[in-house]
């Protein structure tokens, strides 16, 4: 009996506010998915053989390393990335972080969850922390996009989320013109330290994208700089094969 009002609550919701695709912006349908069945094909799962280190296709399973992987030290352990960073996730992530459309990550999260579960469970972090974003860039989109994902995850493992154990206390240029060592000494001030729980020795650091790596490795070093022994990473997406 608890249950039937929210049922009626969430049918009513679906019927004045249904649920949008993230990749047409329709109407999704049929009814109660996250996404249109067809749309979901535009979305390209990373697929293996994939790098060691940052989850990047790579040509064949005798190459361990991307190219970038080989000429950058990386000091996480490795990423965890979902769909290759195609057009139309560049759409999809463009009108969550512009227009506002959070709801699409309900999407982006089960298909992380439902990828990784395992393999989250058999590293066993400690707590989860998203890549913060910049105050006023937050207070202007009204979000953090990777928080929202770190919660949503949060839930389904379950692991807590810490959104204060990184601060972005600085704007940083713009990153599209930089080689990777550009990007990341543009970094390197952007993250401060924030709070994290005492004896926390291994985190699941969470973000939306992976272009270089660049602020992953800036935000990993700043959590070791803090204690913390192992950082694994997950992306939604990650741009670009070797």
């Amino acid at each position: 009996m608890t249950r039937e009002p929210k049922k009626i609550t969430g049918a009513a919701v679906e019927l004045f506010f249904p649920r949008r695709c993230p990749v047409c912006f329709d109407i999704v349908k049929p009814r109660g998915e996250l996404i249109c069945p067809k749309c979901a094909k535009s979305l390209v799962p990373v697929r293996n053989p994939v790098c060691k280190k940052c989850g990047k296709p790579v040509m064949n399973q005798e190459t361990e390393y991307c190219f970038d992987c080989v000429r950058h030290h990386r000091t996480f352990e490795y990423n965890m990335a979902v769909f290759e960073y195609n057009d139309c996730a560049s759409r999809s992530m463009s009108a969550i972080k512009y227009k506002n459309k959070r709801e699409y990550l309900d999407f982006y999260t089960e298909a992380a969850w439902y990828r990784f579960k395992d393999r989250i469970a058999a590293v066993a972090p400690e707590l989860i922390v998203p890549v913060p974003v910049h105050p006023a860039r937050e207070r202007e989109r009204g979000f953090n996009q990777a928080s929202v994902l770190s919660h949503g995850l949060s839930r389904k493992l379950p692991l807590s989320v810490c959104d204060n154990a990184l601060k972005r206390v600085k704007k940083t240029a713009p990153q599209k013109e930089l080689d990777p060592s550009g990007r990341l000494r543009n970094l390197e001030q952007a993250f401060a330290p924030g709070v994290i729980s005492a004896g926390i020795k291994k985190v699941l650091l969470v973000d939306d994208i992976y272009t270089t790596g660049s602020t992953l490795e800036a935000c990993t070093r700043v959590l070791k700089h803090m204690g913390v022994q192992k950082v694994w990473t997950l992306t939604l997406f990650i741009g670009g094969g070797a």
